[in-house]
């Protein structure tokens, strides 16, 4: 026990204190800030990586779920149907890197990176572009029936399983802007509660698949923790009071920068 506490390290509480934060003001999801972070800064695996922040967020979704459940802010039907979704495609993509990392090596490694650098460069896209996105996807989404609504929920949920598993990444900015397009008459704190608590089962299954490959790293996992529940308070105390446009669209181009460094 002592040996693992002297394993925390305190640059990736600091950088969980960091990510936490930016998470609190911009609501940006913290796989877009932290896998980048972990893999291009501290030089770890993109498997540890993404299996680390998967369970990273696990924890901290929780939380939100919570939060949002006390509220009466979470609509479990379009839950339920991102999960009818997800669930399946998390368990598929799991099957899929385990078997490529199983007979090609670090394969895997790249597979990851690529993904990961593409899932930047969509949330990148969803924070520069929502407004005309939605704009255009309500000409075709005004019109729906609840059954066909329904099934494009569970399609969602399916690209979003196979997209956070890989990359940790597509929850939050991606995610959401699809959901306004489908639900578009009800209260965005809704859609917010209802993603968050979608993200929980997504990133519990995800993540415990990358434990059982030994894709996690428990110290590493502790020390972002320590760092980011404060932060995510934090930024969230103060997020009223930050340039909310200017911040996200530069945080837009960074994600877009890194997106393509991890491509090419």
């Amino acid at each position: 026990m002592a040996d693992f506490i002297h394993s925390l390290n305190p640059l990736y509480s600091l950088s969980g204190l960091f990510v936490g934060a930016l998470v609190g003001f911009t609501g940006v999801g913290g796989g877009s800030l932290m896998t980048p972070l972990l893999i291009l800064l501290f030089g770890v695996a993109p498997t540890t990586a993404v299996g680390t922040d998967l369970l990273y967020a696990a924890v901290t979704k929780c939380n939100g779920t919570f939060v949002h459940a006390l509220n009466g802010t979470v609509d479990w039907r379009i839950t339920r149907r991102l999960a009818m979704g997800s669930v399946p495609a998390t368990l598929v993509t799991l099957v899929v890197l385990w078997l490529s990392g199983a007979a090609k090596g670090h394969t895997v490694h790249g597979i990851i990176t690529v993904s990961l650098g593409v899932a930047l460069l969509l949330t990148a896209a969803a924070i520069f572009f929502r407004a005309a996105a939605l704009r255009l996807l309500a000409l075709y989404t005004d019109a729906l029936s609840d059954e066909q609504t329904g099934r494009l929920t569970t399609a969602l949920g399916a690209f979003l399983g196979a997209l956070v598993t890989i990359s940790s990444v597509g929850i939050g900015a991606i995610g959401m802007t699809a959901l306004l397009a489908l639900y578009p008459r009800l209260p965005t704190v809704r859609l917010v509660g209802s993603d968050i608590a979608h993200a929980v089962p997504l990133t519990f299954i995800a993540g415990g698949g990358y434990a059982l490959m030994g894709g996690v790293d428990w110290s590493l996992l502790l020390s972002l923790l320590i760092g980011s529940l404060p932060g995510v308070a934090l930024g969230g105390h103060f997020a009223a009071k930050a340039p909310d446009r200017i911040l996200r669209f530069a945080l837009g181009g960074v994600l877009a920068l890194v997106g393509l460094k991890l491509i090419f």
